[in-house]
């Protein structure tokens, strides 16, 4: 029996703040660092609390950041007539590693959700309004999530980049490459062919 007192329920305890984690996957944690890799655990300890202390994020594009701007916003080579708007530092990461997009990003740090407390001055609506009237901008990509809450987000966003005379586009959703109508499911086939298009000659 481990005392809640204790430093090693403490180490588990402090472990499951991590997604998914919970009281037994931290303590296999805990467990597997004590008995097999304190030296991993050291290093670990003084990463995580190195990145707290000096990780924050882009004045520009509100991505994770050591410095005040990023470096994707300190590329000249970007493209800043074309400015991408996601969700989450991870869905700019996974289209820097997908796709050959050579603008630049704004990253909301979530989504439109008054349920969670999330509202426009949450998501970054005053400096991405500056941004989209400061002329730069020609083109807006939404790249929210196709859920409830990131359609809801990419309305407000097209609203946003109308009223700044900004061309506002959405990423496409639909069947994905590869795949067959019969496996599709309803809501995802239902979306692809209301927004189906002409193919060229």
């Amino acid at each position: 029996m481990v005392s809640e007192s204790s430093l090693l329920a403490k180490l588990i305890e402090a472990l499951r703040c991590l997604p998914g984690v919970g009281a037994k996957s931290a303590q296999r944690m805990a467990f597997h660092l004590l008995e097999r890799d304190r030296e991993g655990g050291e290093r670990l300890a003084d990463v995580l609390r190195e990145a707290m202390q000096r990780i924050g994020h882009c004045a520009s594009c509100r991505n994770f950041s050591e410095t005040e701007t990023c470096a994707i916003c300190a590329n000249a080579s970007r493209d800043p007539a074309l400015l991408c708007v996601v969700e989450t530092p991870a869905d700019l990461l996974a289209i820097e590693q997908a796709t050959g997009f050579r603008g630049r990003y704004f990253v909301l740090m979530g989504r439109l959700s008054p349920l969670d407390g999330l509202g426009p001055a949450e998501l970054g609506a005053d400096l991405l309004g500056r941004r989209l009237a400061g002329g730069e901008v020609h083109e807006m990509v939404v790249a929210t999530n196709p859920t409830v809450e990131g359609e809801a987000t990419a309305h407000w966003l097209g609203q946003m980049a109308r009223a700044a005379g900004v061309r506002a586009t959405r990423l496409a959703h639909g069947v994905p490459l590869g795949g067959e109508l019969e496996y599709v499911d309803r809501g995802t086939l239902a979306h692809a062919f209301g927004s189906r298009h002409a193919l060229d000659d």
